[in-house]
């Protein structure tokens, strides 16, 4: 119960309600990580036959040697030797039988010659590239894994995973996608968290945004206070943008001049060299700066709301933020405006 006292500021009760929010959240993406699972294995099922002549053959494509090596073989085997003495070796059941590690394994890099083959047709609304739905398939099998030892879920990002799972589902077909999205209960129920923590700092951003973009870094005042955060959100244009990167760096009272940008140049240190560049792309200042170094999208820690929160108060002094203020990450994921954090 240790995280879950601490994310309840000790408070035993509150503790015992994240636990159970946790646990029930859990079960909702297990869910959604099973259609997946039987979308993917029937897609890769149908392809491995028709591309085998099973049906001409008379022999399933999984006791035919295939291209990549004996990890096909093996885990047919055991899967077999489980099912016989059951009295239940029939071909469906071994599909069923087979892992999702091992169906997303077959889309590892000793396969690339099935996937071009094959494998690709299973998912014809993906950039056709072996390695994109590879490493997508790779991060749901380890979200799968967390599901399937009870992990917590208070620090996983569950609306990030279940894009991903829905994103996949689309690859293969965009109908099986939209109903998933449909069914599925699990954002209904992470919305329901009993406690958050205020982990994502929202600057005001006219200037800040189109900086962000660019050199993908904040850029304020030397001495500028903030508390200890996961990550950044932007407002501007009366609504915060998609974009919560994860704070990477931070670093106060940097000289902002170009000998100094030459001197950090070459430096061994990575994030001298990143501020650097910051230095050169950012709009001139006198005197020193803050600099918040962030990720950009495609980083594993970086995330995407589904939509812009838009700000629908009017009036003068009515900006969601002036200056800064503190939210929780899964506020602006369950929010559709601002109202609502």
């Amino acid at each position: 119960m240790a995280p879950y006292l601490r994310d309840a500021g000790g408070d035993k009760s509150k503790a015992l309600e994240l636990y159970e929010w946790s646990a029930r959240t859990s079960c909702m993406a297990f869910e959604v990580v099973g259609h997946l699972e039987v979308l993917l294995r029937n897609a890769l099922d149908r392809c491995l036959r028709q591309h085998f002549r099973e049906e001409q053959r008379g022999i399933p494509w999984f006791l035919l040697p295939t291209p990549g090596g004996e990890y096909v073989a093996e885990a047919v085997d055991s899967v077999r030797q489980r099912l016989r003495p059951l009295g239940k070796e029939s071909r469906h059941q071994v599909i069923a039988g087979l892992s999702f590690g091992f169906w997303s394994g077959l889309l590892g890099s000793r396969y690339e010659e099935l996937w071009r083959d094959c494998l690709r047709k299973a998912f014809p609304n993906s950039s056709g590239r072996r390695k994109d739905v590879s490493v997508a398939l790779e991060r749901v099998r380890k979200f799968r894994n967390r599901l399937a030892h009870h992990d917590s879920m208070i620090n996983v990002d569950v609306p990030f995973e279940i894009r991903q799972i829905i994103e996949i589902a689309s690859y293969i077909d965009t109908n099986a996608a939209a109903w998933l999205e449909r069914c599925s209960g699990v954002m209904d129920v992470y919305g329901r968290r009993p406690v958050c923590i205020e982990d994502t700092v929202v600057v005001a951003a006219r200037d800040a945004w189109p900086q962000y973009e660019q050199c993908r870094a904040y850029v304020c005042q030397a001495g500028r206070a903030f508390r200890s955060v996961d990550r950044m959100a932007f407002y501007a244009g009366r609504e915060i943008k998609l974009d919560l990167p994860a704070v990477l760096h931070r670093r106060d009272n940097v000289e902002w001049t170009s000998e100094e940008a030459e001197r950090l140049r070459t430096s061994g240190d990575r994030y001298d060299r990143k501020i650097a560049e910051v230095i050169d792309k950012a709009p001139r200042v006198d005197g020193r700066c803050q600099v918040f170094l962030l990720t950009g999208p495609g980083h594993p820690k970086h995330r995407q709301l589904s939509a812009c929160l838009p700000h629908d108060v009017f009036g003068r002094g009515s900006a969601f933020v002036q200056r800064q203020r503190y939210v929780s990450l899964h506020s602006l994921e369950v929010a559709t405006t601002t109202a609502e954090l």
